[in-house]
């Protein structure tokens, strides 16, 4: 609109107010939106050529004119009726009247446009910058909100504007309408110089909104297809299978120097790169600058070294001297307490009104006289006293607390039971009504009617029937809260008291007369005692000050059970005998003008109000024309001490003078429910001049000195005083924190009070008390100023000339970042000074602050409104960052917008800060757009490490067996000996030579069991049916494969016996095995081009497989993914030829290839390593020496039997051995969760293996079932070891836990070990019977990060725990430094190498790549031993000697295992191991499933599963940033938040990162949120 943000100044008088009338209507649904532009652009159509040539004057500072309630408080009703347009629901219209109607629809005419255009200005400054930010993306499933008209808006009301946003509006519209319709407009400037930017709102990238959008090319992959079958074919949330699926993907196989595999390409239209583009593009710009720190290496702590700036301003002034109050005038007829100011106008006054109550249209309900008042008072003493309990046991005694629940609604009787408590000597303690069980808050009342010992309520008998009841019908238990008895205090159940009895009236000491509840920054509620000497004292120096004359009549307009609304409206009014009239808040929600009304009616003299109560008065004023406000002698502004009320005073006094207002009435004052009464100002001589405003600058606000503002106005605040300090006061400024040091005339302090009329204490606090009510100040050299005690108010201000005090903000809304101080209603101003102020409600703002990484960062969250779509809200939200870090130069940490109505409330309707702030921390905001700045706003990260070139230096000289003076990191399992056992190794050191030994010495004995999902045995092998077998599929393979000697052949078989025999047929005939996983039926697209590229790489010549799977490998199905006509000869076993070979084959040497074992690792490398038949056998015996295994044991086996360790267990141990195998295929435990544990029971199994995936599923699937599984019988005390398989790092919090859960089915907590393998040797570490128990070692991270290592106890959070593993028998490893390859000492970090009969003998290659292999499997050490041929296992780990002694009486030398150096992340040059970030990301939230990490292009990427609703999604990225960046001290580029099974996890149970990388970057994951970290 061309009109908007315009100075109407060169418009006639008549045409403004027609104008305003206008909007007036359109705000309350009086005309429609075209009604409204059409009438308005007749109106203004001779004027458009002239307004659009006028220049915009920045008005003078001295004259704004602005209002709106404070942040917090809500509006009234009347404004909240939005008009019945069909725009109304519709998409939101561009127009600028619509944006006028959203929210301040009638205050255009009141708008200071002093702040509006500092934020204009602001924002204009990046006009010309433009650049795509990427917006979060967001499935809308997710968030769909209801549609408007199903939306209950918030009770504030979207009219109500707030303090000072008003005051910024104008420096924000004209230039925004022109420069920034995109959210791109400010990404350049706001990386370059602040701590601004943003990291979500969101793109509507799947779902209805679509139309919006270009269509994008989706692009396809083998991975959604994964991920959309595993979705749907199995919705068992732990499904094992699920995650082994997805290892299949042949995109996310990474090229590997052994098998080049190409990487997935990411289309170059994915949606995903482009925005992580954009991100690095923002990044890329200069930022605001880093505070000066650094790493002290030897303690690895931060230590911050900020270095002065000097163009910090400094105070300058003299030491303020403390300023006196006037004396307290002597009056003689001053009553000896209060209660005997009532007791004489009960008595010589009765008639005389006292209190008129309104009902909720604004109309006098009832009036009580002062008589009444008296009588009932009187006979509520008399009740509480004598009537409650026996006469030997009374209820209540003199001093008793009692909590007084009245609603603000029936001020009379909260009035008669404040005074009825007095009377009676026991001390009310006034609280809020409890609205819910839950309500915002209860738990801090609860302590505080604790800290109070009240154990008695008093409360209507309306409020009584409104509290929530349980079915029985008693009160509800409030949370937090004491036991309490509740009392009726109507009128009817009052006994009126016996003639002779009155009460007893002391004259006024120092005991408490009644105890005001104060709510503290973190929510803590307490409750400030005042003495009724302070009480007494309290009401004369008001009387004093206001000058308060008996029979006045006083318009209140605040709550009167605290603060202002109590001392002046009950208890000042009483001692002078005021007539009172009250306007509940409810009354203002319905008719806003009612106390403008009451005044006129009344002719009141005084009227107490808050800025809101001014605002909405001139909101609704157009109905009142005859109005007359002149009788006003004092026009009380409660909260004057806002810096922002100064725009609602003057715009109030704007409307009103012609209404008879005088300015010299207007009286704004200073309180802290500490300190009571600070300052007021007190009425002016009629017509004399006004007091000058002060103009101050933010930037020397921030550093709490005071500078006048000259130069830039757009970021000046403009404050009015508080008047003088009270009678009988004297007043200082002390430093806020720290010791309470005097400040200098030119600084910002608290303000601390002496005075007789101030709170005494914290009841029931000391320890709190001393700090608050017990100050002395000091001077520079640290002296104290003398003997008197000074109470914090909690006030921040300073005193002007002529001892004008100033309030410049407050101690609970003061925000220090990076040891400046912000105070958070100037921020909430600025932050509602942005347009589009249709995307949030007004009053429903909270601005607070979090301590993430040593300082505090500013979080805003704001409630969004049900028609803003979602490119409004990001493009404000990308504003007001924009705006807050030009005008306050601070830097955002977070801005969050919520669903309407949902954040905490106060009782009066404002937000519970400390809730808010709670639920942010703790996840349960739900936010429905949110942007995290962490790039811009932290800036205070340690510098990243530079690497050292390393070489052989002095300090690695080895000594015999130390190096660097510490003993050689190195360990050995025990020696492998030559064997007495039957000759069998000595004769056959071929595994095809031991199964045809066993089935001629002992053919009936039973090798393997199959057991299906129901524990039932289907299939059986002894050593002959074994034997015969692998001899007729030798014949098969001799008949139909045509193959030669040494061919390889691929082995496609479920896991099961066949399996098995398969392999022996193999090693019979002569050819090489490679066992391979079979394709899932149900997703052949993605698991099939897997199978397929093992086939190639290993140059299979034929295919050994069953029926079904023959079928699917020819099908039309697999056809889609793979060449079905170029696969080598099938052949199926299910029918074999009865023929037996010939002959069966022998190797001539022991060091021929037996079997290729192919594996992905978590890197997402296909390797496939060759083992010689000497390897397989030593394994065999190091395995049974290590477990002791004989042909009579049992053990049992739940793992996938393709490669590692899983295959050695379930193809090869038995045959070498003869212990009998019962094998439990992994996939049945998904039909039947119990079926391992019920078998390790039912068998009386000693030994097990399984897989992190198998003990994974039970943990989580069977933990809350153990007393079922108990009752049928299931006991695992039989269990002596449990083994998981496993190529990482032990996974000690899910092997603990499950030693847990699992304890009451009898499981010994020392069973559960883990074992270690590598690609270079499949068996390193296993835990065998007869081994000391697996230690376990606490490390610290930080150190881990500079591959050191630090051993500690002490936080948990800066911790990692890794275990000790067991070394097989002729396996030795050593610790060495991957770069210089040189030995390392006991106890630090380096590689682990192996050596070992048993090692692999290298990669299968088809590119022949040797140097490759000389490097990973034949390598020598730089100096030490520099013969021995080492194997490198590509893990990074240490070896420490423990105090446990070993088999052979040693201590033993224990190996941890870290994790894989190929895994690691480099960032800021330090390495990083993903499981520790993804332990901290899993414990962030309680709804975080399973997390991963990985990066891109240096941005820390992390994938959440979220477990628990999707509202819940946007919780997670804060807290996941939150605790990466202190625990880790890393920032988060980018949080994705995914369904639960979405991160691929492989048959071993490790994350496959790399798939997942590529998915997420060809868009393929479907999340439920993205969100880009600025």
């Amino acid at each position: 609109m061309a009109d908007r943000g315009v100075d109407f100044s060169g418009i006639p008088k008549e045409l403004r107010d027609h104008l305003a009338e206008l909007e007036l209507e359109l705000s309350e649904g009086d005309i429609t939106q075209k009604g409204y532009e059409k009438k308005r652009a007749k109106l203004l159509a001779p004027f458009l050529p002239q307004i659009t040539s006028v220049d915009l004057p920045l008005p003078d500072v001295q004259q704004q004119s602005s209002s709106g309630p404070t942040s917090g408080e809500p509006s009234p009703a009347s404004s909240d009726r939005s008009p019945a347009s069909p725009e109304a629901s519709g998409p939101s219209s561009s127009s600028g009247g619509r944006r006028n109607r959203s929210g301040g629809a009638r205050d255009d005419r009141y708008r200071s446009d002093i702040h509006t255009e500092a934020v204009q200005a602001a924002l204009a400054k990046h006009k010309e910058e433009k650049m795509a930010l990427p917006m979060p993306t967001k499935r809308r499933s997710a968030f769909v909100q209801s549609p408007v008209d199903n939306c209950t808006p918030p009770d504030t009301s979207s009219a109500s504007e707030d303090e000072g946003s008003l005051r910024r509006q104008a420096t924000l519209s004209a230039v925004l309408a022109q420069s920034l319709q995109s959210p791109d407009y400010w990404i350049n400037r706001s990386v370059q110089s602040s701590s601004t930017s943003s990291s979500a709102s969101s793109t509507l990238s799947h779902g209805e909104n679509k139309t919006q959008m270009q269509p994008q090319p989706q692009p396809t992959s083998a991975l959604a297809d994964i991920l959309a079958s595993t979705r749907i074919g199995n919705t068992h949330t732990h499904s094992l299978y699920k995650h082994t699926l997805q290892t299949h993907n042949p995109y996310s196989l990474h090229a590997h120097a052994l098998v080049k595999l190409t990487r997935v390409r990411v289309p170059v239209n994915s949606r995903v790169s482009t925005k992580i583009q954009q991100l690095l593009n923002t990044l890329k710009r200069p930022k605001r600058q880093a505070l000066s720190e650094f790493f002290l290496d030897d303690s690895e702590e931060i230590v911050e070294v900020p270095q002065p700036d000097p163009n910090t301003p400094r105070p300058e002034g003299r030491q303020i001297i403390p300023v006196k109050g006037e004396p307290l005038g002597v009056v003689s007829n001053w009553p000896p307490a209060l209660q005997a100011a009532l007791a004489r106008w009960g008595a010589t006054q009765a008639k005389s009104p006292a209190l008129t109550a309104l009902d909720v249209t604004g109309k006098p309900l009832y009036t009580l006289t002062y008589g009444k008042l008296w009588s009932r008072s009187l006979k509520l003493a008399y009740t509480l006293l004598n009537k409650l309990g026996t006469k030997n046991e009374p209820v209540l005694r003199p001093g008793d607390r009692v909590a007084l629940v009245y609603p603000n609604s029936d001020p009379a009787m909260f009035w008669v039971a404040f005074y009825g408590c007095l009377l009676a000597e026991v001390i009310p303690v006034p609280i809020e009504v409890p609205l819910s069980r839950q309500d915002a808050g209860s738990l801090q009342i609860g302590f505080l009617l604790g800290s109070c010992g009240v154990g008695l309520a008093l409360t209507s008998e309306i409020c009584l029937k409104g509290l929530p009841k349980t079915p029985q019908g008693e009160i509800m238990q409030f949370k937090g809260w004491p036991r309490m008895k509740w009392v009726v205090t109507d009128t009817k159940y009052l006994t009126k008291p016996s003639k002779d009895w009155q009460p007893h009236i002391p004259t006024a000491n120092t005991d408490t007369a009644y105890i005001e509840y104060k709510a503290s920054k973190e929510g803590t509620v307490m409750g400030v005692a005042v003495s009724k000497i302070a009480l007494l004292t309290h009401c004369q120096a008001l009387t004093q000050a206001c000058n308060y004359c008996e029979g006045e009549t006083l318009v209140n307009v605040l709550d009167c059970k605290k603060d202002m609304g109590l001392w002046h409206g009950v208890l000042t009014s009483v001692m002078n005998r005021i007539h009172t009239i009250t306007v509940p808040y409810a009354v203002m929600k319905a008719c806003p003008m009612s106390w403008v009304q009451r005044v006129h009616i009344h002719k009141a003299r005084v009227a107490l109000v808050k800025c809101r109560d001014l605002h909405w008065a001139m909101m609704a004023h157009r109905d009142q024309r005859d109005t007359n406000l002149s009788s006003i002698r004092m026009l009380i502004v409660a909260d004057g001490a806002n810096p922002w009320s100064v725009s609602s005073c003057d715009a109030f006094l704007n409307v009103f003078q012609s209404h008879g207002l005088k300015p010299e009435v207007i009286c704004p004052c200073a309180s802290s429910p500490e300190a009571l009464t600070v300052a007021i100002r007190r009425p002016g001589a009629r017509g004399a001049a006004l007091p000058a405003r002060a103009i101050l600058s933010m930037g020397g606000l921030s550093h709490g000195v005071i500078r006048v503002n000259t130069e830039d106005k757009n970021s000046a605040l403009t404050v009015q005083d508080v008047g003088h300090v009270m009678p009988g006061a004297l007043m200082c400024i002390v430093k806020p924190d720290g010791p309470p040091q005097l400040c200098k005339t030119d600084e910002i302090g608290e303000i601390v009070l002496n005075s007789r009329a101030g709170g005494t204490m914290y009841y029931g606090l000391p320890g709190v008390t001393k700090n608050t009510f017990e100050v002395i100040p000091v001077n520079q050299a640290g002296a104290p100023l003398g003997e008197i005690l000074f109470t914090r108010t909690g006030l921040l201000g300073f005193v002007g000339p002529g001892s004008l005090v100033f309030v410049v903000g407050k101690n609970e809304g003061l925000l220090t970042v990076s040891g400046r101080r912000h105070n958070a209603d100037d921020l909430v101003a600025t932050a509602l000074a942005v347009e589009p102020v249709k995307t949030v409600y007004r009053g429903r703002i909270a601005v607070f602050s979090v301590t993430v990484f040593y300082d505090e960062r500013i979080v805003i969250v704001a409630e969004q409104r049900p028609d803003a779509s979602e490119e409004d809200s990001f493009q404000w939200m990308s504003r007001v960052l924009q705006a807050i870090d030009s005008i306050h130069q601070v830097g955002l940490y977070c801005l969050a917008l919520v669903p309407a109505n949902t954040l905490p409330k106060t009782p009066l309707g404002g937000i519970h800060i400390s809730e808010t702030k709670q639920n942010f921390l703790e996840g349960n905001l739900h936010p429905c757009n949110i942007l995290l700045c962490p790039h811009t706003c932290v800036t205070n990260l340690p510098k990243p490490r530079q690497k050292q070139p390393v070489g052989v230096g002095p300090a690695s000289i080895m000594v015999g067996n130390l190096v660097a003076g510490k003993r050689m990191a190195q360990a050995a399992g025990r020696e492998l000996g030559v064997l007495e056992e039957e000759g069998l190794v000595r004769k056959h050191q071929f595994l095809s030579e031991a199964l045809q030994w066993r089935a001629q010495t002992d053919p009936d004995h039973v090798l393997y069991v199959l057991l299906n999902a129901k524990g039932v045995a289907v299939c059986t092998a002894t050593c002959s049916q074994l034997h015969k077998r692998a001899e007729k599929i030798t014949s098969a393979l001799m008949e139909r494969g045509g193959l030669n000697t040494g061919d390889n052949v691929v082995l496609l078989y479920p896991p099961g016996i066949d399996l098995i025999a398969a392999f022996y047929g193999c090693l019979y005939a002569g050819v090489i095995p490679v066992t391979v996983r079979p394709p899932h039926p149900q997703n052949l697209a993605a698991t099939l081009p897997t199978v397929r590229m093992i086939i190639d790489v290993s140059k299979a010549a034929c295919i050994l497989t069953t029926q079904p799977l023959m079928r699917i490998l020819r099908s039309r199905e697999a056809a889609a993914s793979v060449n079905v006509k170029t696969w080598p000869t099938i052949i199926d076993t299910d029918d074999l030829p009865r023929r037996r070979p010939p002959q069966l084959y022998k190797p001539p040497t022991a060091e021929m290839l037996a079997y290729l074992d192919f594996s992905v690792s978590t890197t997402g490398m296909l390797t496939g390593v060759k083992m010689s038949h000497s390897a397989v056998s030593t394994l065999c015996r190091s395995i049974k020496l290590q477990c002791e295994l004989y042909s009579s044991r049992q053990i049992a086996i739940c793992l996938d039997p393709y490669c590692g360790l899983g295959f050695v267990q379930w193809c090869l141990s038995s045959v070498y051995s003869g212990h009998q195998s019962i094998l439990i295929p992994p996939m049945e435990l998904e039909l039947s969760l119990p079926l391992w544990l019920s078998t390790l029971s039912q068998y009386k199994i000693r030994d097990t293996f399984c897989s992190y995936s198998v003990m994974e599923l039970c943990t989580k699937g069977l933990g809350t079932q153990t007393d079922a599984l108990k009752a049928r019988g299931v006991n695992l005390s039989c269990v002596r070891s449990c083994v998981v398989i496993a190529e990482e790092r032990p996974r000690l919090t899910l092997t603990q836990s499950f030693s847990k859960l699992f304890k009451d089915l009898g499981l010994s907590p020392r069973a559960v070990s883990t074992a270690f393998g590598s690609r270079v040797n499949l068996a390193i570490c296993l835990q065998g019977t007869a081994g000391p128990d697996p230690s376990t070692v606490y490390v610290d991270m930080k150190s881990l990060r500079h591959d050191r290592l630090m051993k500690l106890w002490g936080c948990l959070l800066t911790l990692t725990q890794t275990s000790c593993l067991q070394i097989l028998p002729g396996v030795r490893v050593i610790i060495v430094n991957p770069e210089t390859r040189g030995p390392l000492g006991d106890s630090h970090l380096g590689e682990i190498w192996v050596q070992s009969p048993h090692s692999s003998s290298g990669y299968y290659t088809i590119y022949g790549e040797e140097s490759l292999q000389a490097d990973h499997f034949n390598t020598r050490l730089s100096f030490g031993e520099p013969h021995t041929l080492w194997a490198r296992t590509g893990y990074l780990g240490f070896v420490k000697r423990t105090e446990l002694l070993g088999s052979t009486g040693d201590r033993h030398d224990a190996l941890f295992v870290v994790g894989q150096l190929d895994e690691t992340l480099e960032l800021r040059g330090l390495r990083y191991h993903p499981i520790d970030i993804e332990t901290s990301v899993s414990r962030a939230h309680r709804s975080i499933a399973e997390s991963a990490v990985f990066t891109w292009t240096n941005l820390l990427v992390v994938v959440a599963e979220l477990a628990g609703s999707e509202q819940e999604a946007l919780d997670l990225v804060p807290l996941v940033t939150n605790v990466v960046l202190e625990e880790h001290h890393l920032i988060v580029g980018v949080v994705v938040v995914v369904d639960p099974g979405v991160i691929p996890i492989n048959s071993r149970g490790e994350k496959q990162r790399m798939h997942l990388r590529d998915s997420f970057l060809a868009d393929q994951l479907d999340p439920i949120y993205v969100a880009y970290n600025m």
